[in-house]
């Protein structure tokens, strides 16, 4: 098969994987995959290995389930893979780090060979338990667990799995119709890729995938060696739930492959904002990718390269039972600690820091009458604070970095539960001074709809230490968090909202890059202008 041909097919084949995860955005119930795309789509070959994921997802997803496969394939036993089938599981260890992800993986035959998999994650807006939120002491108060199992066997789905779920979870209706579109929109991924092989007369994926992961695995070695060989050391301490958290990371570059040893990290914390060995190595490789080869696929051969390490006891490789329900709010300032430790031989290319983890809380809404017949309901909401300022660019207002997923419109919030967000706004001066000043947070402001009380599962880090410039350029704000009358309220649990009051967030800020004395007057009048600061 000529270059050409195959390189056209693996075009094709990105198509198909963008497809699957487009079908699951439009067939989603959960705002938080249809309106931020907190989602991941991949194809496998038949050995597990991921050969094309979709653009449409988060590095925590796509990186984690590039793993995760292997372990279906293990646990599920090759001899009782069927054609028809689709597998399940929540597994944090298995899967991508907590337990309000499904994974959902399906097998592909071609006259009846199997030929490989397509997988694809979503959160779901709720798994039981004590609620989405850092408050658990061990993962089984965290909600069910699915262990890896099938979902579906030989095209008959697992009803008593279903009624397991459906009788465990506070929103039963969305958390079964996400499952069913996790599987469905896998079988959209096998119906296109037939449709290819039919097209291009072929009967499996064995020399495609050989053609991705040799060209791949060459590239990106070649960019890696734009890292000069040696060790790279950052730390960064993080808020923590209730004592802050230093991480620390000590980079080895061998010129092909780069390594991260997470020793001298805090212990594991009481409560779930612990994080799975598996999640810190996902954002860990999007960082180096990021950095050095920004244009590379995510693939098998091109994370290969990147490997991670970690002692026992430590908060980014956390162990079967801790809690980790939150498992981003750590996880996410990864990318940041690993992109620091290289920013002194990539000064042209490393953001300062950013607000780095989401800002989500999820809100629990109850009749404040109970013999109103109110129904309960959960809403999950996602925002971000400011990047980092780049190089030769200003930070990004009220982006997420490194998750990638899209803030929650104001609306989709609010039409998904008695929830009102009186106040959505860019806020002012809370991006970094600098050369490049960092980008801004925001503040929200959220209260409840008529005939309802709320309490607030709260999740939000950078309050007591912010992000941090770099060369020069002053750290962004940190966030803050209190009611509309002013009265301090904690960045980590759930809490009751008292009834009359609104709550409020102003989201961290962006770290500057470079004096702020060389800033460009013209950047100086339009932040004015704009209102960036006053």
């Amino acid at each position: 098969m000529s270059e050409l041909r195959h390189q056209v097919m693996w075009n094709r084949l990105i198509s198909i994987v963008e497809e699957q995860a487009l079908a699951l955005v439009r067939t989603a119930f959960s705002t938080s995959v249809r309106e931020a795309g907190d989602l991941s789509a991949g194809v496998y070959d038949a050995r597990g290995r991921m050969i094309a994921q979709a653009v449409t997802g988060t590095p925590g997803h796509v990186n984690t389930m590039a793993a995760a496969v292997a372990n279906f394939i293990e646990d599920i036993g090759p001899h009782r893979i069927y054609e028809g089938d689709s597998y399940i599981t929540n597994d944090p260890w298995k899967g991508t780090g907590h337990l309000h992800d499904f994974t959902m993986v399906n097998p592909v035959f071609r006259n009846g060979s199997l030929i490989g998999y397509f997988a694809c994650t979503a959160h779901v807006v709720d798994v039981g338990g004590r609620g989405y939120g850092p408050d658990a002491t061990e993962v089984y108060e965290e909600g069910l667990f699915v262990p890896i199992m099938k979902f579906a066997e030989r095209g008959v789905v697992n009803e008593d799995l279903l009624n397991l779920v459906r009788h465990n979870v506070r929103e039963a209706n969305q958390v079964v119709g996400d499952l069913y579109s996790l599987s469905g929109c896998n079988g959209t991924g096998a119906r296109r890729l037939h449709a290819m092989l039919d097209e291009f007369d072929i009967e499996d994926l064995e020399d495609l995938a050989a053609f991705v992961f040799d060209r791949t695995e060459a590239a990106t070695r070649e960019r890696l060696a734009a890292l000069p060989v040696g060790t790279y050391a950052n730390a960064m301490r993080v808020d923590g739930y209730n004592d802050s958290v230093d991480l620390a990371v000590n980079l080895t570059a061998t010129g092909d492959a780069v390594h991260a040893d997470f020793t001298g990290t805090s212990p594991t914390c009481a409560h779930g904002v612990n994080v799975p060995l598996t999640y810190a190595h996902a954002y860990f490789s999007y960082a180096m990718l990021v950095a050095l080869a920004p244009e590379m696929p995510s693939n098998w051969a091109s994370l290969a390269a990147f490997t991670v390490s970690a002692p026992e006891g430590c908060i980014l490789n956390a162990k079967h039972p801790e809690p980790v329900a939150v498992r981003h709010v750590i996880g996410h300032f990864v990318t940041d600690l690993c992109l620091g430790a290289v920013a002194p031989v990539l000064p042209e290319v490393v953001p300062a820091e950013g607000a780095g983890a989401l800002w989500n809380f999820q809100v629990s809404a109850r009749a404040s009458d109970p013999s109103s017949g109110l129904p309960p309901r959960e809403v999950l909401m996602f925002n971000s604070g400011g990047t980092g300022a780049r190089p030769t660019l200003d930070g990004i207002n009220a982006t997420a970095f490194p998750s990638g997923v899209r803030t929650m419109p104001a609306e989709a919030t609010e039409q998904s539960g008695p929830v009102v967000v009186w106040r959505k706004e860019l806020r002012p001066n809370s991006g970094g001074e600098g050369r490049q000043r960092g980008g801004l947070g925001q503040v929200i402001e959220i209260g409840p709809a008529e005939g309802y009380d709320i309490s607030v599962s709260c999740m939000f880090d950078r309050v007591a230490n912010p992000a941090r410039g770099r060369r020069g350029g002053s750290d962004g704000a940190p966030g803050v968090v209190h009611l509309d009358d002013d009265t301090p309220f904690d960045a980590k649990g759930k809490q009751p909202v008292p009834p009359g009051r609104t709550l409020v967030l102003e989201l961290p800020g962006g770290g500057g890059l470079g004096d702020p004395s060389e800033r460009n007057p013209d950047a100086i009048d339009n932040d004015r202008t704009q209102g960036y600061v006053t």
